[in-house]
């Protein structure tokens, strides 16, 4: 992998003996690079999570690390502002943080003070209630998401039980996974879903491993399911030039089936690089050339599937 010792990390400073403290992770760069190529108005980063500081708002003690220290939730809304100005990204959807469990208030704070160019993905638990999805999709939430790589606070039997609540709400199932661990054993269910499934991460990959790739891009292509073009850094090396033949092959296969997020600020990065989102913006437009398809993936579909 590229040396990434130039890029700023957070360096924790305190010691964690405290119970229920984690390490602190590393934190991105403070504005990324300008694009070379910039996105059409109205686009939209379609993968970003939000944190605040340890105190401000209660972690989950499943969590296997704690946010880079330092930084309260202010704080955190003035490097996304940052992000997205720079990107010249207009809309964002922010996917509540395992950190955090099953409490989204840090998320649906941020959602509040965001406005209108903001939507959420929140997490529940498989016993979640109607009046619960309620207060969600009230305060701009518009999917639940499930974590089958990390473990998480919904099983699949609960997503199961909730979907039809979600699409009487619009809502819909995001989904992290691993393709060649877990998209064939899950393809039909997620068909027979009622409601929309979306990716996350191009389902996360192991590149040259193929199990699961042609189930993917059945899915997408069938319109059973959206991903998206986020996460790359996790699987392929900067500038993941890897990715590209994976990207085109399922952008081929339905343009209208396609998101881009950045993943900002990248945490649980699990020994990746830190990425400049600039960069990874640059990778989605070499790898997506046809401008019908950028705009598509960039401003079309996430209008379609978030209610902007």
């Amino acid at each position: 992998m590229d040396d990434d010792s130039d890029l700023p990390h957070a360096t924790p400073d305190r010691d964690y003996d405290t119970i229920g403290e984690k390490p602190a992770g590393a934190a991105p760069v403070p504005r990324p690079k300008v694009p070379g190529t910039l996105p059409p108005r109205g686009a939209c980063d379609a993968h970003v999570h939000i944190l605040s500081g340890r105190d401000e708002f209660e972690l989950w003690e499943g969590r296997s690390e704690d946010p880079p220290p330092g930084r309260g939730l202010d704080d955190w809304l003035d490097l996304l502002n940052a992000h997205l100005s720079t990107l010249e990204i207009d809309r964002v959807v922010l996917v509540h943080s395992i950190l955090y469990g099953t409490d989204n208030a840090v998320t649906l704070a941020a959602l509040k003070r965001l406005g209108d160019r903001a939507r959420g993905v929140g997490l529940v638990s498989d016993d979640a209630t109607a009046a619960e999805l309620d207060r969600l999709a009230d305060a701009g939430v518009r999917a639940i998401r499930l974590n089958h790589v990390h473990g998480g606070v919904i099983s699949w039997a609960g997503v199961q039980r909730l979907a039809p609540m979600l699409a009487e709400r619009g809502m819909h199932v995001q989904m992290l996974l691993h393709a060649h661990r877990h998209l064939d054993d899950l393809a039909d269910g997620i068909t027979a879903l009622p409601c929309p499934v979306v990716l996350d991460h191009l389902a996360w990959p192991e590149l040259g491993n193929d199990r699961g790739l042609d189930t993917l891009e059945r899915l997408v292509g069938d319109g059973h399911a959206v991903t998206k073009l986020s996460g790359i850094y996790r699987f392929s090396d900067a500038p993941w030039h890897a990715a590209d033949p994976l990207v085109d092959r399922l952008v081929q296969a339905n343009p209208d089936g396609i998101l881009w997020g950045s993943d900002w600020p990248h945490i649980m990065l699990n020994g990746a690089p830190m990425p400049d989102a600039g960069m990874l913006l640059d990778a989605f437009f070499r790898a997506v050339t046809d401008s019908d398809a950028r705009q598509k993936t960039l401003v079309d579909t996430p209008a379609r599937l978030f209610g902007f």
